[in-house]
């Protein structure tokens, strides 16, 4: 069974409500038919019922299956209103700024979430990274315990041994963009909990940089290198190792001469690289030139799921998305 199967049938035993706030999409349709054909969720689109039911048929799909919600004419706008003032008035929000918010998909879904209406929500296919999290950190806010909301790719590589037979956690590629040592360690620790909580292996975490065990000296390698002492001091049981340089992290045969001590033995499976522009880059070379599925941004350290869509995503990537979400909403109510 594939990664993303073994997920829909998680999703299946304890079935969760996930909302998508972009329903004019006809990515989000395909992928809703998709979705409740297979039967691991279900699902609430949003916006305007007709035009939403148009675009299904032309794309010859049935979502009947669906609760479609035009926020603007929902029996709960009001509540969500009055709820989404209490909520923020101490940030300055008024109550005419709540009725406006509110009229946005993506804000009236993150109240579903909040008000437990609904248990997860997906965003990103049309709206950037920034305007999917927002909502999110002002009216969900962090986990407990949690000082940082970063992003993770779940990669699955076709046809390799390295990794967990294929699979990856790269962390984070959509999200913080020039983390200091303190931030990349609180990265670290969250990427770990996340490869363990979906993946159900032992992570196995690579700080990654351009230098192996001081082969290179700069502040980046310091970064990498302090980010990793850090962790250590953290997490004393986590199996971690840096900095490395990538191929020392993941082939066996590489580490056993740049790295012949480390604890991870050229078998990491998680792997956090310095800085946005190198997560970022690092797993679209890896989805298009190895044919990965890539699936996120994932967040990780928001209080209740929500997570982020590529806006090159397919129909396929935003199921892959929904089966996770749903499994990590089934977790978070434990």
């Amino acid at each position: 069974m594939s990664f993303i199967n073994s997920i829909k049938e998680k999703a299946k035993t304890s079935m969760k409500t996930i909302v998508l706030p972009e329903a004019t999409d006809r990515r989000i349709i395909i992928a809703t038919s998709k979705i409740l054909s297979e039967g691991f969720a279900n699902i609430v689109l949003l916006g305007n019922k007709e035009l939403i039911q148009n675009i299904a048929k032309e794309n010859s799909v049935d979502i009947s299956k669906a609760i479609i919600i035009d926020p603007e004419n929902s029996d709960k706008y009001e509540y969500y209103v009055e709820n989404l003032f209490e909520i923020r008035k101490n940030k300055g929000m008024d109550l005419e700024t709540a009725k406006k918010l509110i009229k946005d998909p993506v804000y009236y879904g993150t109240m579903m979430v909040k008000m437990n209406d609904a248990d997860g929500l997906v965003s990103g296919a049309i709206h950037s990274t920034s305007d999917t999290l927002r909502p999110a950190l002002q009216i969900l806010k962090t986990a407990p315990n949690t000082k940082l909301v970063s992003a993770f790719f779940l990669m699955v590589l076709p046809n390799t041994n390295y990794g967990e037979d294929g699979i990856f956690v790269f962390s984070d590629c959509g999200l913080n963009e020039n983390p200091n040592a303190e931030e990349l360690s609180e990265i670290a620790i969250s990427s770990a909990d996340s490869f363990r909580m979906l993946v159900n292996k032992e992570p196995k975490v690579a700080m990654l940089s351009y230098s192996t065990y001081g082969s290179a000296n700069s502040e980046m390698v310091k970064k990498v290198a302090d980010a990793t002492e850090l962790t250590k001091q953290k997490m004393p049981s986590l199996l971690i190792d840096g900095e490395l340089q990538f191929d020392a992290a993941v082939v066996p045969e590489v580490a056993e001469t740049k790295a012949k001590n480390s604890v991870l033995h050229g078998k990491a499976n998680t792997l956090i690289f310095p800085d946005l522009n190198s997560g970022n880059i690092g797993y679209k070379i890896t989805q298009r030139l190895a044919n990965a599925e890539a699936y996120g941004p994932l967040c990780q350290g928001i209080a209740k799921p929500v997570n982020d869509l590529s806006r090159g995503c397919s129909s396929d990537d935003i199921v892959g998305v929904v089966a996770i979400t749903a499994v990590q909403s089934q977790i978070n109510m434990l």
